[in-house]
C-alpha cells in the first residue's frame, strides 16, 4: 500500500514539473531571447558591415567636409566681418557686406550675365547638340572621326582653349579678323572682345564651341538606349523622318536632355576660368560674372567679407535653382509629382 502511494504520488507531481521550461529555454523548446545559439555570430555579421560601410563612406564624407562643408561655413564667417585678409576676425558688420553687394551694381550686372549665359547656353547647344547628335547617330563614314572632333574642344582644359580663343580673336592683326579683311569684311574696331556690346556674345559663342561636345556625347549615350523595335514599327505605320523623332526620339531622350540642363545651369552660375583668360570680366564689366565679382573682391581689392558674401550669395542662388530643377525637372523621371 505504501507503494502503491508513492508510485501516485510520483505520477501526480511528474505532469507538473516536466511541464515547467527547462533554465535558458522557452515553453516552444526554444533558446532564450537572451542567449540565441547563434547570437555573437549575427553581432559578428552586423558589426563586419557596419565596418565596412564606414570603409567606403568615410573618405567621402571627409572630402566632403573637407572641399565643401567646411568652405562654405568658413565663407559665412567671413561674411559677417570687414576684413582685408590679414589679422584676426575682429571688425563685426553683420548683414552689411550682404547689403552692399546686392546693392553694388557690378554684381547685379554679374548677376544678370550669368542668367543669360544660363539661359543661352541651354537655349543654343540643345538643338544644336541634339541635331549634331542624330546626324552622328546615323551610320557614314568618319563617323568616329566626326564624333572625335566635336568632343576635342571640350577635353582641352579652359585655360588652353581660352587663349587660343584670345590669340584668334585679337583685333587687327588676329586669324579671324585678317580672313575678315582678306574677303572685303571690315571686322569691329574695338574688337570682339574689346566691344561692351559684342563681348559678353562673343564669349556666348567660345563657350558654345568647348562645352558642345559634351551636350552631344550625352545625347549619343541616350539615343543607343531607345529599342530599335520602336522605329521599325513607327516605319511600318508610315510616320515620317519628323513625326519618329518627335513622337519617339524626343520623349526618351527626356531623362538625359533633362539631366544635361542640369549640369549645363550649374556649369553657367559657376563660370570663372574661360571668361577671366579672355576678358577678366570686361570691358566695362560687360562680361563679368558672380564669381569674376568675389575674385576681384578678394584678391584685387582685399574686400575678403564682401567676397565671402558674394560667395556665400553666388551658394545659394545655385542651391536654390538646384533645388527647384530638383523639383520641378528632375522629379519627372522618378514619376513625383
Amino acid at each position: 500500500m505504501a507503494d502503491d502511494a508513492a508510485v501516485t504520488t510520483t505520477a501526480a507531481v511528474s505532469p507538473a514539473t516536466s511541464s515547467r521550461p527547462a533554465a535558458g529555454a522557452t515553453r516552444e523548446g526554444r533558446p532564450a531571447a537572451g542567449r540565441p545559439a547563434g547570437g555573437r555570430r549575427t553581432s559578428g555579421k552586423d558589426l563586419r558591415k557596419r565596418l565596412e560601410i564606414a570603409f567606403f563612406v568615410t573618405p567621402a564624407l571627409a572630402m566632403l567636409v573637407l572641399f565643401v562643408v567646411w568652405p562654405v561655413l568658413t565663407a559665412v564667417q567671413m561674411s559677417v566681418y570687414r576684413w582685408n585678409g590679414r589679422g584676426p576676425l575682429v571688425d563685426f558688420v553683420g548683414l552689411a557686406n550682404y547689403v552692399s553687394v546686392l546693392t553694388d551694381d557690378v554684381f547685379v550686372g554679374s548677376l544678370v550675365n550669368n542668367l543669360v549665359i544660363v539661359v543661352a547656353s541651354i537655349a543654343i547647344q540643345l538643338p544644336l547638340g541634339l541635331a549634331i547628335a542624330l546626324l552622328l547617330n546615323r551610320k557614314m563614314r568618319g563617323q568616329g572621326a566626326l564624333r572625335t572632333i566635336i568632343f576635342v574642344p571640350y577635353v582641352l582644359a579652359e585655360v588652353v582653349a581660352g587663349v587660343i580663343w584670345f590669340q584668334l580673336l585679337q583685333p587687327y592683326y588676329g586669324v579671324l579678323d585678317t580672313l575678315l579683311q582678306a574677303v572685303g569684311l571690315e571686322p569691329p574696331a574695338q574688337g570682339w572682345l574689346g566691344d561692351p556690346d559684342l563681348a559678353l556674345w562673343t564669349v556666348l559663342v567660345i563657350l558654345t564651341w568647348k562645352y558642345l561636345g559634351l551636350a552631344v556625347i550625352l545625347f549619343l549615350a541616350g539615343l543607343q538606349s531607345v529599342p530599335e523595335e520602336l522605329y521599325e514599327a513607327a516605319q511600318l505605320d508610315g510616320a515620317s523622318w519628323w513625326q519618329v523623332q518627335r513622337r519617339i526620339t524626343i520623349p526618351l531622350l527626356g531623362p538625359t536632355i533633362r539631366t544635361w540642363g542640369f549640369l549645363s545651369m550649374i556649369g553657367s552660375l559657376q563660370l570663372f576660368d574661360m571668361v577671366w583668360i579672355l576678358t577678366k570680366g570686361g570691358p566695362a564689366n560687360a562680361t563679368s560674372t558672380m564669381a569674376i565679382f568675389l575674385v576681384n573682391e578678394g584678391t584685387r581689392s582685399n574686400n575678403f567679407g564682401i567676397a565671402g558674401a558674394a560667395s556665400v550669395i553666388l551658394f545659394g542662388i545655385a542651391l536654390v535653382m538646384a533645388v527647384l530643377y530638383q523639383r520641378l525637372i528632375l522629379n519627372r523621371d522618378k514619376g513625383v509629382a
